[in-house]
């Protein structure tokens, strides 16, 4: 795509591929169109990560091919969503001399500042994927949201430092690369979904966004506007559909499809004697399982996802910090007294959330289930518009995944706080 005022992203998840073409436009609020989108089944991919090079790789190309026949664009640059409980993270900070000038504080002053942070040590097996600026704190200033202009003579870099497994980027670069893509960046799947649905007032006042996607479930701490601390859990919706299955003693695909016709963790407001007729194994033609039965194994896996998540905030230690308390979205966001639960493991408030405000071919994407992918749309019209206050300069300029023998390198983007 040659016009700069069209771009393509694609979120590879555990249960679906779903590629979208955007157009800039100055009447929508987001400040774009969507004007492509293309939706395939995954497969290959378990759990976030590749586990079929050739089957994901087919996946990302039928999800591509949808979105360029919808928009009547060819893509070949991508930014694409990472995923998998290889993500991880670690707070770190460094600390420059501010450049003589009468200017104070300028762009290579923070980009030099947060070079210093991210100078951690990594096992041989893991990449830095991003550094993203928290607070500054210029002499004795301490909590400076945007240190640009002011004047001092020592920058300190509070920094959230995202890695990942680098054979998981590799592996799917590869299949990108197959499917014919260039990637110009990876954004870990959870903060592409918080860029989606969370607002300035939740990020600003401390919340949780947990992406309950199909085999993993991110989890992302912001604080002050931004991000303070990622996880991924290694539970996502798929476990719930697999608890029907292994219980109930039905076809996994019947499970899917129980959970979201008549899924609901609502066991109360069941009524007592109704029941599903439901294909069974073997000699077994049909399998009568109670609606109460399919409620209580839905409730009892969503009880125990929401303890590890809280179990996760309480070990980041912000868990004091949380005013605005969890926004859930995913796929999995939509199950019936899903939100009841939540509130009641973590006694905090709790809000299911879904893209807002889009325009375009949008009928089939306005569901939690696409806030990764309209995340990265999110992030890749800001990075359009050049926004400094969101984006320093990168040391790889594009991020070329295949050279010479096809050895990842570290890949690193840098983000300023967003400015609320």
């Amino acid at each position: 795509m040659s016009d700069s005022k069209t771009f393509a992203v694609v979120d590879v998840g555990s249960n679906k591929v779903a590629a979208l073409v955007i157009e800039s436009s100055a009447d929508s609020e987001r400040g774009y169109s969507v004007i492509g989108v293309g939706v395939a089944p995954s497969r290959g991919i378990r759990r976030g990560v590749v586990v079929n090079v050739a089957d994901a790789t087919d996946s990302i190309r039928d999800a591509v091919n949808g979105a360029e026949q919808s928009s009547g664009v060819a893509i070949t640059n991508v930014s694409m969503s990472l995923n998998g409980s290889h993500i991880d993270s670690q707070n770190s900070q460094g600390a420059v001399a501010i450049g003589r000038s009468d200017d104070g504080v300028g762009e290579d002053d923070i980009s030099r500042g947060l070079e210093a942070a991210q100078a951690i040590t990594l096992p041989s097996n893991r990449d830095l994927v991003h550094a993203l600026a928290r607070n500054y704190k210029v002499d004795d200033h301490e909590g400076v949201r945007d240190p640009r202009g002011m004047l001092g003579f020592r920058l300190e870099v509070q920094a959230h430092i995202v890695t990942a497994s680098a054979s998981a980027i590799q592996n799917l670069s590869k299949c990108a690369s197959g499917a014919g893509l260039v990637v110009d960046q990876m954004v870990p799947a959870g903060m592409a979904s918080a860029q989606a649905v969370l607002t300035a007032a939740e990020r600003e006042m401390g919340t949780v966004l947990v992406d309950i996607g199909g085999g993993t479930t991110s989890i992302v701490v912001y604080i002050e506007g931004t991000a303070w601390h990622s996880h991924v859990l290694d539970v996502g919706g798929q476990h719930f559909s697999k608890d029907l299955a292994m219980l109930l003693r039905i076809p996994l695909d019947t499970a899917e499809q129980l959970k979201m016709t008549a899924g609901t963790l609502a066991v109360d407001s069941v009524l007592p004697e109704s029941f599903h007729e439901l294909p069974g194994f073997g000699d077994e033609a049909s399998v009568r399982v109670l609606q109460r039965d399919v409620a209580e194994i839905l409730r009892a896996r969503a009880v125990e996802l929401f303890g590890l998540i809280e179990k996760e905030i309480k070990r980041s230690g912000y868990d004091g910090m949380l005013t605005a308390g969890i926004v859930v979205t995913g796929g999995s966001a939509l199950l019936p007294g899903l939100r009841d639960v939540a509130r009641e493991v973590s006694s905090r408030p709790v809000r299911v959330a879904r893209p807002l405000n889009l325009v375009g071919l949008v009928d089939s994407i306005q569901t939690p289930a696409f806030s990764t992918v309209v995340g990265l749309a999110d992030w890749g019209q800001s990075e359009q518009q050049g926004r400094p206050q969101r984006r320093a300069k990168s040391n790889l300029g594009t991020f070329s995944m295949f050279e010479g023998r096809g050895r990842l390198r570290s890949f690193f983007k840098w983000l300023l706080p967003r400015t609320l």
